[in-house]
């Protein structure tokens, strides 16, 4: 028995000199693998803060950049309203300049018409025969009838004919139109 204990002692102490190292082993590798965590970890925290960082850059300058497109819209909407009203009074200078040549077109077209009136037949006959067609329409298309009658009596026939089939076809009277 006392070798049993002996061989059992014996055994026993190699096994714990082993474990030991076993322990001591593992310890070790532990201890590495802690040290390799903390690194990539401490890498993660960099990249993290990198991140953060860039995240923040990237939000200034595109908080930077909406207001300058607010700032391009709002000048944009200024010249909008600009132009518009611009176009407005363009409209309404045009709309009072259509007026008045108009207006200076009745007036001279009256004028005319006043004066061929009261003119003699033939005289207005004669004259309004050497004018062309045209013209000549515009003239005694602003007569009375009466009037138009008596002149177009003292027209050679070839060109009073041509000048009512043109006041037939009425206003404008263009010879490049018909």
């Amino acid at each position: 028995m006392k070798i049993f204990i002996s061989i059992l002692t014996i055994l026993s102490f190699c096994f714990a000199a082993d474990s030991k190292s076993a322990t001591y082993d593992c310890n070790q590798i532990f201890e590495q693998r802690k040290a390799e965590l903390a690194k990539k970890i401490e890498k993660i925290d960099e990249a993290q803060e990198a991140y953060e960082a860039l995240r923040a850059a990237t939000n200034a300058l595109l908080d930077k950049k909406r207001e300058l497109l607010l700032k391009k819209e709002q000048d944009i909407n200024a010249t909008l309203k600009t132009i518009e009203i611009k176009k407005k009074e363009l409209n309404k200078l045009i709309k009072e300049n259509k007026e008045l040549l108009q207006a200076i077109k009745d007036a001279k077209d009256d004028k005319i018409s006043e004066t061929y009136s009261k003119m003699k037949d033939s005289a207005a006959a004669m004259i309004l025969s050497n004018m062309k067609i045209s013209q000549a329409c515009k003239i005694l298309f602003n007569l009375k009838p009466k009037k138009i009658s008596k002149i177009m009596a003292k027209m050679p026939p070839q060109k009073a004919s041509k000048i009512t089939e043109s006041l037939i076809k009425g206003p404008p009277f263009n010879e490049e139109k018909r």
